[in-house]
């Protein structure tokens, strides 16, 4: 009968383990099981943390409108009800984007939506 040499598979799939860990601290990146545990752990993380991302920015487009309305004299709150209700639909991201690239176009809209 004909040798059969195994292990071509299980090989296969423990480089590949041990290249996802690659710069892990200690056991982490070397040993099999530990390595399977971290990239479970990691995985978790970035699922939560990517959620997480999403109102860490709105937070901060909040916070860049905030101090440029402030500087034209009203409130976030009150800008962000005066465009609702002049049907303006412009989201936090481009706000904030035109009040920090372009103060003088962001007057212009803040001045449209308080009249």
């Amino acid at each position: 009968m004909v040798r059969v040499k195994r292990g071509i598979i299980s090989m296969k799939r423990r480089r590949n383990i041990l290249r996802q860990v690659k710069g892990y601290r200690f056991g982490r990146s070397k040993k099999e099981r530990q390595a399977k545990e971290a990239i479970a752990h990691a995985g978790v993380h970035a699922f939560a943390h990517r959620r997480k991302k999403k109102g860490e920015f709105r937070r901060l487009f909040t916070v860049r409108i905030n101090a440029a309305t402030r500087a034209l004299g009203i409130s976030y709150s009150k800008f962000i009800d005066a465009l609702h209700k002049k049907n303006i639909e412009l989201d936090r991201k481009i706000l904030s984007q035109i009040a920090n690239q372009n103060p003088e176009v962001f007057e212009k809209i803040v001045k449209e939506a308080t009249k």
